[in-house]
């Protein structure tokens, strides 16, 4: 019994008993069987963590902040990817309930008649994760997507610019990108401002596909002024274009990204983005999760909204 109590965290057990188990357990290579402990139980100690994409550079920082939180508590973070495919989530969410997890963190508010109705019924903490536009299942920690593009089109058009072009993921699979374009385009229209053109791709974000974008947008359109892209790394192959182009940035053209990437810190000029919370909207989904396996305890309902902090870098005149 003690031994059990010990292997399953559970009861009081002295620090010492605790340390000659777990080290009598190591020397056996002896893992328990948790799904003889589901049985029991109903639920295993597991999260399902289900996200579009491990390639975008945003959802490694969002595991990261899950990760810091759960390595604390019995759980562990379980990875299903659903390359903004609602189908994929269909499939991914029925395998990861099957296994009886004590919580699901998901992205995206947006999830299909048969998803939503999985999640619904799944009896256990959901927290739906990267934007507050919306209403959620349960909980949902993230920040809004629209007002993050409303924040930027009033700083463009405090800088001057007049020809604004959208460059970003294939709408509307991307829901996140969709909400800060119309926050862009109604902002913009408030100050006498159109878009002036736009180009959207499908498939992954990179330096390359930020070049062929731009190249594509400023040869269809020269009289744009400035380029505001769905997210950062497509941004900074836009910036390298210009360069490589003899383009004045910011004074010919301004150039924005969005997500605040770490990696293009070194980047000369610096771009200018928006830091979209990442790491700590993994923190705060995780901590949801935990407290509710913690203490058995209803924190269901939780909305937690982050302020993105804009930063204007070098491509955005001040």
């Amino acid at each position: 019994m003690t031994v059990s109590r010990v292997l399953r965290n559970r009861g009081d057990v002295s620090q010492a008993t605790r340390e000659r188990v777990l080290e009598a357990s190591k020397k056996l290579g002896y893992v328990p069987n948790k799904i003889a402990g589901a049985l029991a139980s109903q639920r295993v100690n597991l999260v399902a963590v289900i996200i579009p994409s491990m390639s975008n550079m945003v959802f490694p920082e969002v595991m990261t902040g899950i990760s810091e939180v759960l390595e604390n508590s019995p759980l562990q973070p379980v990875v299903g990817i659903t390359h903004y495919r609602p189908e994929q989530e269909e499939r991914v969410l029925y395998e990861m309930l099957s296994w009886r997890p004590s919580g699901v963190i998901i992205a995206g508010l947006e999830h299909s008649e048969a998803s939503r109705a999985m999640l619904e019924n799944a009896g256990i903490p959901i927290v739906e994760i990267m934007d507050t536009d919306g209403e959620p299942i349960d909980s949902m920690v993230g920040i809004s997507h629209r007002r993050a593009g409303i924040e930027m089109a009033k700083e463009i058009a405090k800088a001057g610019y007049k020809r604004i072009a959208f460059l970003g993921t294939k709408m509307p699979l991307d829901h996140r990108a969709r909400k800060r374009f119309e926050g862009l385009t109604d902002a913009l229209a408030k100050e006498g401002i159109e878009i002036a053109d736009h180009e959207f791709y499908s498939g992954g974000s990179g330096l390359l596909k930020g070049r062929e974008l731009t190249e594509m947008v400023l040869k269809r359109s020269p009289d744009v002024d400035f380029l505001y892209y769905s997210n950062d790394m497509i941004a900074a192959g836009g910036l390298l274009y210009c360069l490589d182009n003899g383009i004045d940035v910011p004074g010919q053209v301004g150039l924005a990204g969005f997500n605040g990437i770490e990696l293009l810190d070194g980047l000369n000029p610096r771009l200018a983005t928006m830091d979209a919370c990442r790491r700590e909207i993994g923190n705060k989904a995780a901590e949801i999760i935990a407290k509710c396996t913690e203490d058995g305890a209803d924190h269901s309902g939780q909305r937690i909204e982050l302020s993105p902090r804009l930063d204007v870098g070098d491509t955005l005149k001040r």
